[in-house]
């Protein structure tokens, strides 16, 4: 998963990026609130952990500008030094799907992001099955099923596939898609993502006449979109 971390003391961001890293996921440190919110407009992300007090824009403030302009439900695990029940209240109430206490252990830091990101995609782990319309993804021996006929991709085709179809219609950066797909390899060339994209296209009949539009996005990434008659 791609985690975004915004917390303006070097120490306590380094800890939260290497406790998360070393799981596997993705982890990009944010030290003030404008800082985050930029990159909010251009990237994707996974998850969002948010420190209260950091410079130019407190962690509530980015919350609520995260509820208020985000159209997808980005889960936010809200990191704090204040207990009071009442401020717990507060930003529970502002939009924060959980929080933690400072000083947090790797264990529950850990433990607290696997639940969150389990109770937010467990639709994607659910089953061995996920389907869009007449295109279903077989998990398990990572077939897709397109009107009724399997086509077999390779492993990396599948996965983008998988991921375009999860994010109908959201625009995904070729960053996120980068470090989605190829987890977190730095020197995967844009060029590699294109020919996987235009595979996909061919493969899977991602076309205005079938029903889709799998688009590039100009200086972004890719965006797939199901279309009707009507935006022909």
């Amino acid at each position: 998963m791609r985690i975004a971390v915004l917390e303006d003391d070097p120490a306590q961001a380094d800890f939260i990026c290497q406790t998360l890293s070393a799981v596997g996921h993705s982890c990009l440190a944010y030290s003030t609130g404008p800082a985050l919110v930029k990159e909010l407009r251009h990237q994707t992300f996974d998850l969002l952990v948010l420190d209260w007090q950091v410079p130019d824009m407190s962690g509530e403030e980015v919350l609520r500008w995260i509820r208020k302009s985000l159209s997808d439900h980005v889960p936010v695990l809200f990191m704090t030094s204040r207990s009071l029940e009442a401020d717990i209240a507060m930003i529970l109430n502002a939009g924060a799907d959980d929080y933690v206490v400072k000083p947090v252990s790797p264990e529950i830091l850990l433990a607290r992001v696997k639940s969150l990101l389990r109770r937010t995609y467990q639709s994607n782990h659910a089953s061995t099955m996920e389907v869009f319309d007449e295109i279903a993804f077989d998990l398990k021996s990572k077939v897709v099923i397109v009107r009724g006929t399997p086509v077999t991709l390779m492993h990396k085709q599948f996965e983008l596939a998988l991921l375009l179809f999860q994010h109908m219609s959201r625009p995904l950066s070729r960053s996120y898609i980068r470090d989605v797909v190829w987890k977190q390899a730095t020197d995967v060339p844009s060029r590699t993502i294109d020919t996987h994209v235009s595979s996909l296209r061919a493969k899977l009949g991602l076309r205005p006449e079938n029903g889709y539009r799998l688009s590039p996005v100009y200086g972004y990434g890719y965006r797939l979109e199901k279309i009707t008659e009507e935006d022909l």
